[in-house]
């Protein structure tokens, strides 16, 4: 039998294999052999080294309003091999085609977003922060803060579920900044992030070394950052915790951007009834974003709290919803929900399952339904399960462990102080969401729940039409959230440049300021 085929890394502007057998990636539906991946042998340091030296200085000689065109024609060639990438989703990540889109089509959607918001830069090379400054009896000398895009590099070190948006997402405002990007994608799913980047390199449309992938494992990466760098990390709170603790972070300033666990709640109104727009609109979310991309989304609700007298009827209602979801091989068109990643991640959802299971009890199983077109002894597939505690404030494990797969737990609440209460034991979160058609008690939970989220997404029935989703991450608004979420800031439209950028105050002569400022533009989100 002959072995699966090795991807190559995508450094120094071509393609550089990796040494030795590499690692196996797998259909997690089949379970065959797809491709396999490596980066032993590879000179990091030298691949840094170029990105810096040569992409990031031929990416700074540019305007945004240049650098704006260059996202514009990454969208290009991403456009026109779509149908590739759906393909590698399929086998790769085992998603079904409307999964793939939200990861795929959402990926590219972004980079258009970016494309046109640096348009409107224009020509300038650096961005005013906020107006000029007086600093003493003098009018002629003052201060102006600007932004610079940063020396370095971008490192991102990407996690599995989102192989081409998490790649995209953060990519596009740091090109958009002028610096030079190398991503090392989640193992498991790395295909669909390297058949990009090879592809979008191939086509020529950016500098050499402005785009790199280094495919396998992440040893030794942060050893070759330098202070000028930039390290946006998203994965687990474990890993981000010794990302922190790295020299390259404590020692060289590294600046650093995390995304880690979230815990993300939906909230009922207090007043809603089983019959009530708002619940309906609630029920709906909650199964939407159990079962989009098999409960795959650091974005996903975990916990779902309701007043205590509609606790049954909301399980009976998502329960419904959730019996309608068939599970197995995504080139089956009856299949409306795929596979986990793979194996390991179906064994951990299995086991953090069972933690819940200790302070929970299963509202609906799904685990009993048969996986269509797919053996249960192979396939990564697990079912949708809906969990529930009537006590939620004596929890514990619920309000801690989360399941990254499809699985959530319901909780009724007998005040809306100690609602807002058990969210917060989330310990800070990506995102909220409530459910109201009262504009008071919405803008009530928004004030309680900001300062422990990213992102308050409130649907009423005025927007249930025109809403985004709980879980869908837009480019315009923040993404992010404190404490156990990373305490990180990714997104919510130009506000992420300033990660790329350094802020620096130049104190000079107005004569000078005007002439600085021809060359630059106010930062406007």
């Amino acid at each position: 039998m002959s072995q699966t085929p090795l991807l190559p890394n995508i450094v120094a502007g071509q393609a550089q294999s990796g040494q030795g057998a590499g690692t196996p990636l797998f259909d997690p539906v089949l379970g065959t052999e797809l491709v396999r991946v490596s980066r032993d042998g590879l000179d990091v340091a030298s691949a840094f080294r170029f990105a810096r030296e040569q992409g990031g200085a031929a990416l700074r000689a540019l305007s945004y309003r240049e650098r704006a065109g260059l996202l514009a024609a990454v969208v290009q060639v991403l456009q026109a091999k779509r149908d590739d990438y759906y393909a590698i989703a399929t086998a790769n990540s085992g998603t079904v085609t409307r999964d793939s889109a939200v990861d795929i089509d959402g990926g590219i959607f972004t980079l258009g977003q970016y494309a046109k918001w640096g348009e409107k830069l224009g020509d300038a090379r650096a961005l005013l922060d906020g107006g000029r400054i007086r600093l003493g009896k003098d009018e002629g000398f003052q201060a102006q803060h600007i932004l610079t895009p940063t020396r370095g590099l971008a490192l991102f070190i990407n996690a599995f579920n989102f192989p081409s948006w998490g790649l995209w997402e953060k990519a596009a405002p740091a090109l958009l900044s002028g610096v030079p990007v190398v991503v090392k994608p989640g193992t498991p799913t790395a295909w669909l992030t390297q058949r990009m980047v090879q592809d979008v390199v191939e086509a020529g449309v950016l500098p050499a070394g402005a785009l790199s992938v280094i495919c396998g494992s992440s040893h030794g990466l942060l050893d070759a950052l330098e202070p000028f760098d930039v390290l946006s990390f998203t994965g687990s709170a474990d890993t981000a915790a010794l990302i922190r603790g790295h020299d390259a972070v404590a020692k060289r300033s590294v600046r650093v951007n995390i995304e880690a666990d979230s815990l993300n709640s939906a909230l009922l109104d207090p007043a809603a009834t089983a019959d009530s727009e708002a619940f309906k609109l609630f029920v709906n979310e909650v199964a939407r974003e159990m079962t989009v991309k098999s409960g795959q989304k650091c974005t996903a609700i975990r916990r779902a709290f309701v007043p205590r007298a509609l606790y049954q009827a909301a399980a009976d209602a998502i329960g419904a919803k959730l019996a309608k979801t068939t599970v197995g091989n995504p080139r089956n068109e009856a299949v409306r929900m795929g596979a986990l990643v793979s194996r390991a991640q179906f064994d951990s959802v299995r086991e953090g399952l069972a933690q819940l299971l200790t302070e929970a009890q299963a509202l609906y199983d799904g685990r009993s339904q048969a996986l269509v077109d797919a053996d249960p002894a192979v396939a990564a597939c697990a079912q949708p399960v809906l969990l529930g505690t009537s006590d939620p404030v004596a929890a514990r494990v619920l309000h801690d462990v989360e399941v990254f797969g499809p699985v959530a737990t319901l909780m009724p609440y007998d005040s809306e102080t100690q609602a807002y209460g058990l969210i917060r034991r989330g310990q800070g979160s990506l995102v909220a969401s409530v459910y109201s058609a009262d504009p008071a008690f919405t803008a009530r939970a928004a004030l309680e729940l900001a300062d422990s989220h990213g992102r308050v997404h409130a649907i009423s029935p005025e927007v249930a039409q025109s809403q985004t989703g709980h879980g869908n991450v837009m480019p315009h608004s923040l993404h992010g959230g404190p404490g156990r979420a990373g305490g990180g800031e990714e997104l919510g439209g130009l506000r992420a440049l300033g990660f790329y950028h350094r802020r620096s105050a130049v104190q000079a002569h107005t004569g000078a300021l005007d002439a600085l400022a021809a060359s630059a533009t106010p930062l406007a989100f």
